[in-house]
């Protein structure tokens, strides 16, 4: 990492999304000048949503791109300067802290806000693509609503795939939880309530090779017991593809410096968004493990801000 600085700022707020861009409304706001950096993906998951119907204020919904174009707006008209632009390396071991971007450009900023979010994992098949938003999720909560009195399916044996399963449960006609290995890996509490509920059917040994459908999701392409000599071919009609393996923090490049629970989420003081270094503060997904959801991810953002501000104006600065 270069020690060159090349500007040196009171808020860096690196990551985009609803937590990035709460936090740059908050920030400019409090005339902190925040400088926003909007990562890889510029506007987070939500971009990828095309009908978010549980943002407050949205009584008919909206699509989750113009959703992050009205906060990004909201921030920008308060000042906040939003740039393109990806963290790759940080050195949080003394205030001003520094991060370099793109590899090159490197920041001295008094406080930061890292709202990098989460990446929900996926099986790596091309038809995850294919038919994103057009039947497959990675978010029951999220999308859920829009498979009442549906068939669906979701991928996972752990307890959040447990949860959403019993959450889809709840609208939708019929639930298949599909999971490779011949057991739940879920809590048994999870795991009773999967298999009392008489609306979804556990698939153990099951591998999903594909999905097909002509304008969206419509059925899936499952192996049985892969690899064995009794290994069979099996197709279900679905409506709905949820995958529920987890997701992965984007955190990697705060590790030295952060503290992160074993999955790589960043740890805060219960209740604050303070992480152990004073003046760095964590917002949305990349530190909730829990919710995930833009709402709260908003409301974390608007708590790191106002965290920043009392930081910096104890200091005098």
């Amino acid at each position: 990492m270069s020690d060159t600085v090349n500007e040196k700022v009171r808020c860096l707020i690196i990551g985009s999304g609803p937590a990035g861009y709460t936090a740059a409304i908050y920030a400019s706001r409090a005339n902190l000048s925040p400088v926003l950096y909007e990562g890889i993906q510029p506007g987070g998951q939500l971009t990828t949503t095309t009908e978010v119907e549980n943002f407050p204020g949205y009584p008919e919904g909206i699509t989750g791109p113009e959703l992050m174009e009205d906060l990004k707006k909201q921030a920008v008209r308060f000042g906040t300067d939003v740039r393109y632009g990806h963290a790759t390396a940080t050195d949080l071991s003394a205030a001003p802290y520094k991060v370099t971007i793109d590899g090159e450009k490197v920041i001295e900023a008094e406080t930061i806000i890292i709202s990098t979010g989460a990446t929900a994992k996926y099986l790596g098949l091309p038809d995850e693509q294919k038919y994103a938003g057009m039947g497959v999720s990675a978010c029951a909560t999220c999308d859920g609503f829009f498979y009442r009195k549906k068939t669906v399916a979701v991928v996972g044996g752990g307890d959040t795939a447990c949860e959403e399963a019993l959450y889809l449960a709840g609208l939708a006609k019929h639930v298949y939880l599909i999971v490779r290995k011949p057991f739940l890996r879920a809590s048994k509490v999870m795991q009773e309530r999967v298999f009392k509920a008489e609306n979804i059917t556990v698939l153990f040994e099951h591998n999903t090779l594909g999905l097909f459908g002509e304008n969206g999701v419509e059925g899936a392409h499952l192996v049985k017991r892969m690899g064995e000599s009794d290994e069979e071919k099996v197709d279900i009609a679905i409506d709905g593809f949820f995958l529920a393996i987890g997701h992965t923090p984007n955190s990697d490049i705060f590790k030295p410096w952060i503290e992160t629970d074993s999955v790589g989420y960043i740890k805060t003081i219960p209740d604050t968004p303070r992480t152990n270094v004073p003046g760095v503060f964590a917002a949305g997904d990349v530190a909730d493990p829990h919710y995930r959801q833009a709402i709260t991810a908003a409301g974390s953002g608007c708590k790191a801000a106002m965290e920043a501000e009392r930081y910096l104006s104890e200091l005098g600065k």
